[in-house]
């Protein structure tokens, strides 16, 4: 096995191992399947599905997140993209948040992830439908910092309060981002 396939193995154990929702751990079951399956599982030319690496930002007092309109999926969304064959999937949530938003000071909360989400990426001109195993890490931003939107990714950047996103984007996805950090904000 890939040294950065085993990394990625063990990182999606100790998260397994955490207490989640029967809905989440099913998607951390399938994520263990398919990185053990696929040999390219970190590169977007695996047709199956690949996976990504989000950084769910938010701000030191875990009451506002920063999110994109995403330009191709038409949804409000986190910050983040594909791995590309990295298998250090934190530096690819923290490149990706970076170069999305123009932030220059995001600190990952810690090496864990904190969410994991599998969905369906529709076909689009070249590319045939497939799944993306979304690693999310939590990672923490100023809002008083000068945002920089990728106009080629994104046609709008806003921090919204934890309270908002669902009116935003009802998906459940986003609101189990909500529900872990506000019981983070809760537990201090």
């Amino acid at each position: 096995m890939i040294k950065t396939h085993q990394a990625l193995i063990d990182l999606l154990n100790r998260h397994a191992a955490r207490a989640l929702d029967a809905h989440e751990a099913a998607m951390v079951a399938d994520a263990l399947r398919f990185v053990a399956a696929e040999p390219d599982c970190l590169l977007r030319t695996c047709s199956a599905g690949h996976f990504t690496g989000s950084a769910w930002v938010v701000d030191a007092t875990r009451t506002r997140t920063l999110l994109t309109h995403h330009l191709k999926l038409e949804k409000w969304l986190q910050l983040g993209g594909h791995a590309d064959g990295d298998g250090d999937l934190l530096a690819v949530a923290l490149r990706e948040g970076a170069e999305e938003s123009g932030l220059t000071k995001l600190h990952a909360m810690n090496a864990e992830i904190f969410d994991l989400d599998r969905h369906w990426i529709p076909a689009r001109k070249n590319d045939a439908a497939h799944w993306h195993y979304d690693l999310r890490f939590m990672v923490e931003a100023d809002p008083a910092e000068s945002l920089v939107r990728a106009e080629h990714e994104s046609k709008e950047l806003a921090w919204v309060a934890l309270a908002d996103v669902a009116r935003l984007n009802s998906e459940e996805s986003m609101a189990r981002l909500v529900r872990k950090t506000s019981a983070r904000a809760v537990a201090g």
